[in-house]
């Protein structure tokens, strides 16, 4: 009997030791994204011991685009891409959820994926891994960006732009002046498209457009009333 209960508290202990000593929130298999945007993928992060913890996350691998960053943020901060390690101290019970981790979409579709590994600083035996994955698309549909009593917008498309794109509108009013102005990633302006109330489209050339990111904003009287990201591709 004695030594049945010496062999317990053996078991005991040792299952003591190797409990883990930090647990991660459930994760998606895929996140999806468009082209130009910025993915994010939030971290629950908790400490189920009861002694204060520090966790390093550390990025072990990827597979990304050419145009593609991956990096961490907190509370919306983000930090260079070049930083490969990230260091999370909990307090004994703390659940920590403004973690995460972003990949900028760049340029083109597909499939990337990141490798991170969160390990214990001083016990790295004590150690998860993290494979996020990620879907990129183009986005091709023509939704609303803007409404008001004058005019409704509809996002460019497609994008990323290739030779030219559309944007389609509504205007209910000629009592306003409506303009889309194209300015390049400096804040320069490079083309100017009016809105006449008598059609509903315009074209947008890029034809002589660097490939990159631009922006469009929509005028009204003057006053710049939305900005809209664009992706030219050649």
């Amino acid at each position: 009997m004695r030594n049945f209960l010496w062999l317990v508290f053996l078991c005991s202990f040792a299952f003591e030791l190797s409990a883990q000593s930090f647990e991660i929130g459930s994760l998606q298999d895929v996140y999806k994204g468009y082209i130009g945007e910025t993915v994010k993928v939030p971290l629950e992060l908790t400490n189920q011991s009861e002694k204060p913890l520090t966790l390093i996350i550390r990025k072990a691998s990827s597979v990304l685009g050419g145009t593609q960053k991956n990096y961490f943020c907190l509370d919306n901060n983000c930090l260079d891409d070049q930083i490969e390690d990230f260091v999370v101290r909990l307090e004994p019970g703390q659940t920590l959820g403004t973690v995460q981790i972003a990949l900028d979409a760049g340029l083109a579709n597909g499939m990337s994926s990141v490798k991170y590994l969160v390990f214990n600083r001083y016990n790295p035996s004590e150690v998860m891994e993290l494979d996020l994955n990620f879907a990129i698309d183009e986005r091709t549909g023509k939704d609303d960006v803007f409404t008001n009593p004058y005019i409704s917008l509809h996002d460019v498309y497609p994008n990323p732009i290739v030779d030219h794109a559309y944007i389609n509108y509504d205007m209910t009013s000629d009592d306003v002046d409506a303009k889309i102005v194209i300015h390049n990633i400096l804040g320069n302006p490079i083309d100017e498209y009016n809105l006449p109330s008598s059609e509903n489209k315009v074209k947008i050339r890029a034809e002589t457009m660097n490939a990159g990111i631009y922006f469009y904003t929509l005028y009204l009287d003057n006053e710049g009333v939305i900005t809209r990201k664009i992706i030219v591709k050649k």
